[in-house]
């Protein structure tokens, strides 16, 4: 497993409302006697070490399923994604990250049989048998320990990494068996910066356990570069555009995914965006300046509206430039 690959994220994103609803808010009752009724969905993303930007995938509504007595729930929607997906993540090399919510037995069977390669953060309290298990285990046998020494801006830093192998997700006859590494990062004085564990079917060694919690930190990614933006740099995700009768609420989510997937894509490919990106950095002034101008001047294209903003910042634009 390489660290250039690119990782696929699910976050959860929505909106909650108590006196509008429709057939496919999902709802919460509360001991007052109030409901409040919500939209939410399942935002998967694609992110890669190294990489500040984030590409959005086709999101997964948690809606009301016809012939299910229960709510739907993230789980769910995680389930009927991937099985409409994982064909395509299997095309492009993609693997699949997550929180501890996803590193359970039924949504990891899934993904085995898919033969989608993960890395899912895996908790004590969550995944006791497993912990039970590595308890037991013997230090520089089954257990394997690696130090690093890494040098930052903030000093040196140790990072020490714990790896096991074919270990039971849960305490059942049929559970899966899979591969465990931890990360702590402490400093020489042994203040503890950070600690998370992974499960993931890839074998893990000393070569490539670093890669593996690399790729798996990697998932943090979304919750700055997708979820923070689509709520509060300028596309306010979670206001109400419009509930509408049945699917307009999730229509205009949508889009709103669909607009930000555009910007990124504009912002790797389109070096005149890119420019005027780098000038105007905040994407709320951005935003601002292309309403104020389209308001009262009519521009011949894209490019067009392009050109005037960047000759009214005063920024030069390399002559070969495209």
């Amino acid at each position: 497993m390489g660290c250039g690959k690119p990782r696929l994220k699910n976050a959860i994103i929505g909106f909650s409302l108590q006196k509008i609803s429709c057939p496919n808010c999902s709802t919460k009752k509360h001991s007052n006697g109030t409901t409040t009724y919500a939209h939410s969905m399942l935002t998967p993303v694609i992110v890669a070490p190294g990489q500040d930007q984030v590409l959005a995938l086709p999101p997964e509504f948690i809606v009301p399923q016809d012939g299910h007595d229960k709510q739907d729930c993230e789980n769910a929607a995680a389930k009927r994604w991937l099985r409409k997906y994982a064909k395509y993540c299997r095309a492009k090399g993609i693997l699949i990250l997550g929180d501890d919510l996803y590193s359970n037995h039924p949504l990891c069977e899934i993904l085995i049989e898919e033969k989608v390669p993960f890395i899912l953060v895996c908790k004590p309290d969550s995944h006791k048998t497993l912990y039970e298990r590595l308890e037991g285990l013997e230090v520089g046998q089954a257990l394997h320990h690696l130090t690093l020494r890494t040098h930052t801006p903030q000093g040196v830093q140790l990072h020490t990494y714990r790896y096991a192998h074919d270990l039971p997700l849960r305490a059942t006859q049929d559970t899966l068996h899979l591969n465990w590494c931890e990360l702590t990062i402490t400093t020489e004085q042994g203040t503890r910066l950070y600690h998370n564990a992974f499960v993931t079917p890839e074998k893990i060694t000393k070569k490539t356990v670093a890669g593996i919690v690399a790729a798996g930190r990697t998932r943090w990614k979304v919750e700055n570069e997708n979820n923070n933006t689509l709520k509060t740099k300028g596309y306010h995700l979670e206001h109400n555009f419009g509930h509408g009768q049945q699917h307009l609420a999730s229509l205009l989510a949508t889009f709103n995914i669909l607009a930000f997937l555009l910007h990124t894509v504009l912002g790797l490919l389109d070096s005149k965006y890119g420019l005027l990106r780098q000038t105007l950095v905040s994407r709320k002034t951005f935003f601002a300046d292309v309403r104020a101008l389209t308001r009262y001047i009519c521009f011949e294209s894209w490019g067009h509206l392009l050109d005037f903003m960047l000759h009214g910042l005063e920024v030069a634009f390399p002559p070969n430039s495209s």
